[in-house]
């Protein structure tokens, strides 16, 4: 089952709608799948209570691994490493009742492993981290100066406005995003996010300038930011929501964005 073979580029499938289905556009389908079969596990899990709760935890089990094994069957042919991804293999003549509770848990939680390294492996395929990463730049870029209704005074303003969008975009906190949480500590220094996406390696920083001195300041907190953000998130976006003071927007995030995997977004008030 986990014979390697080297995708091919060039190969399409029919969409629903009858257009072509590219690699890429599989992979994607592939990591919506595999992303909603893990909700499903944790959603089964959280929703067992009272005297069934330890054994309506993992009762599902079999079927769960039944839908992964479908998703790894369609991803197999579309990576480069196969040896990554595991099928499954139940006795199917057993009945989920015939297994023993501790069982029962063993498999489920080796099901949920190997989807979450599926998805991971998914992902980086077509480098969807880059891509779901600059779609949430360009989404705040197009989207917050709307969701802020007066001059703001306080960067926790901001923060409740791009809090807002994300939850009109569809994202959960404490699945999709967190806020501020992900403590990191350097030198002795705590430092700790506004926002971490952690499905993206993906820490969110917001940054309110409001005169030329705060704008220094700014400046100077990014720098330190970045060296500390930097041993823990492959991914930094600051935001910074200007009140007229930052003339020459290349200018200013030039040096900031020399390093590695840092973005600047400038949002004019």
């Amino acid at each position: 089952m986990n014979a390697r073979a080297a995708p091919v580029r060039a190969r399409s499938v029919m969409h629903d709608n009858m257009k072509p289905m590219t690699d890429k556009d599989q992979v994607k389908r592939l990591i919506r799948n595999v992303t909603a079969l893990l909700e499903a596990m944790r959603f089964s899990c959280a929703s067992a209570s009272g005297e069934m709760a330890n054994v309506g935890q993992y009762i599902g089990f079999q079927s769960f691994v039944n839908q992964y094994n479908a998703i790894a069957e369609r991803a197999i042919p579309l990576l480069r490493d196969q040896g990554f991804v595991e099928l499954i293999s139940l006795d199917r003549q057993r009945r989920t009742g015939s297994y023993p509770w501790p069982q029962q848990k063993q498999v489920f939680d080796m099901t949920y492993s190997r989807a979450a390294l599926l998805k991971s492996t998914l992902e980086g395929t077509i480098g969807y981290a880059e891509d779901a990463t600059h779609n949430i730049k360009d989404f705040i870029a197009a989207n917050l100066r709307r969701a802020i209704f007066q001059t703001p005074g306080k960067e926790l303003e901001i923060q409740n406005g791009i809090e807002s969008l994300f939850i009109g975009r569809g994202m959960a906190k404490g699945t999709d995003y967190d806020r501020e949480t992900g403590r990191v500590k350097t030198s002795g220094k705590e430092s700790i996010p506004d926002f971490i996406l952690s499905n993206l390696q993906l820490c969110l920083e917001v940054k309110l300038s409001t005169n030329s001195t705060r704008l220094k300041e700014i400046v100077d907190e990014i720098n330190a930011d970045i060296r500390a953000y930097g041993t823990q998130y492959e991914r930094q976006l600051y935001v910074v929501y200007d009140l007229g003071t930052i003339r020459d927007e290349a200018e200013f995030r030039r040096h900031l964005e020399d390093a590695p995997g840092v973005s600047v977004l400038i949002v004019k008030h």
